[in-house]
This record gives C-alpha cells, structure tokens and sequence, in this order.
C-alpha cells in the first residue's frame, strides 16, 4: 500500500490535488477491505478445518458404548469456536453488503470488484455451513439409531414417530422409567441410552441456532430460494 500511495502523491506536480487526494482515499479503502477479505477467508477455512474436526469426534463419541467425557467436551468447545467464527464471518460480510449497498449508484471496477468478492466469500460460507449443518444431522440421526438399538435389547420397542417425540421431550429418564427395575437389563445398556440422549438434547439447540444462522446468511447471496431448498434442515418445535 505504501508504494502505490507514493506513486500517486508522486504524481501531484502535473495532476489536480484534489483527484489525487481521492484516489489515494480509494486505494486505502480498497486495501482496507482486501485485508478484510483475506482475514474473513481465512476465517471460514478455520471453521472448515472445524467441521472436519467436528465429524472425527462424532465417530469417536459414536464407536464407543460410554465415550469419554475429555471427548465430549473437546466437542463442545469446537462447537462453541465454530459458533463464534461463524458469527463472526456472518458480522463482516452483512458489513460489507451494506458498504456495498451504498455505493450501489457508482459504476467503477472498484465497486465491481467488491461486489465479486462478497459473492464468493459468501457462498464459500454457505458451503462450509451447510457441511456443517449435515454433520450435526448425520450424529443426530446415528446418536438417535443407537438409542433405539439399545432400546431394543431391552426389549421396548418404539417406531420412529414415538422416538421423537420421546427426544422432544426432553425429559432424561423417558427411556428408562420403564425399564430401569429389570435385572435383566445392564447397567451399561441403561447408561449408554442416557448417554446419548443427553447428546441429542445439546445438539438440539445447536441446530436451532445453525438454521437460524443459515437464514440469515442465505440473505447475502443471489440464490436464496434456490440454496434454502436444496437443504435438508432439521425442524424443531
């Protein structure tokens, strides 16, 4: 940047003060918002980096009858980053749309530059969120199939329908209070229903805010219908 504002004060001996004054505001502005760009990509890469983080720990915490609670709480604090950087990103870009908004009756290369890349930083946010919003359904949906496996064996057979209303419950002793005097059943089947219940009752909130996120984000870019349908939300009462 500091090359480029010499050039142009360099120039002030045959060129108009004030043009150049006004170039030199544009090319600290555009610099500016180059920096915020960089720093809101690399933003969105961490929060990739997150997601893939955030499905190793939901293999490990779904490969084991009574995952360890350091896991557990390894996830809890990604999810807690992933939340924070994606508000973050979400922040930045709904600045950058208003800036640009504002310029809107300009015609310049600057103008169509920042509107290029608002785009694609947007979309690349979607992307990462949408991932991200599959892998919480994915652990839903597999943490929800062991409850009902385990069920099973206990010998209380539910359908899917009543199964869902027993999670929306919220309710932590719904799957037990039946079964939980029967000798026959072990202590680790009981604990592991649990187990994943719990797991359930804190991603539910989690999806909540996510969809909530998702469309607030779909705002900033062309194709909200388009993106909005092609996704498989979870809806929660």
């Amino acid at each position: 940047m500091k090359d480029r504002l010499e050039q142009l004060r360099a120039t002030q001996d045959t060129d108009d003060p004030e043009d150049i004054d006004i170039a030199i505001d544009n090319v600290a502005f555009m610099d500016d918002f180059f920096t915020q760009i960089e720093e809101t990509r690399q933003n969105i890469d961490k929060i990739s980096e997150n997601v893939n983080e955030t499905k190793r720990l939901h293999s490990v915490i779904l490969s084991a009858p009574l995952p360890e609670q350091k896991t557990k709480d390894e996830l809890e604090n990604l999810t807690l980053e992933i939340k924070k950087a994606a508000n973050n990103v979400r922040s930045r870009l709904k600045t950058m749309e208003q800036s640009i908004e504002h310029d809107e009756g300009q015609s310049s290369a600057d103008l169509r530059i920042r509107k290029s890349q608002h785009s694609v930083l947007s979309r690349k946010f979607v992307d990462v969120m949408t991932k991200y919003n599959e892998a919480q359904v994915d652990f839903r949906e597999r943490s929800k199939g062991r409850i009902q496996r385990q069920l099973e064996i206990t010998g209380k057979n539910t359908t899917d329908a009543e199964l869902e209303e027993m999670l929306e419950s919220g309710n932590p002793n719904i799957f037990t209070s039946g079964i939980i005097n029967d000798s026959q059943i072990s202590r680790q089947a009981l604990s592991e229903i649990e187990s994943r219940h719990r797991d359930i009752v804190r991603l539910e909130s989690s999806l909540k805010e996510l969809h909530d996120m998702f469309m607030d984000i779909a705002m900033l870019v062309e194709n909200q219908v388009t993106i909005t349908d092609s996704m498989d939300w979870v809806t929660l009462n």
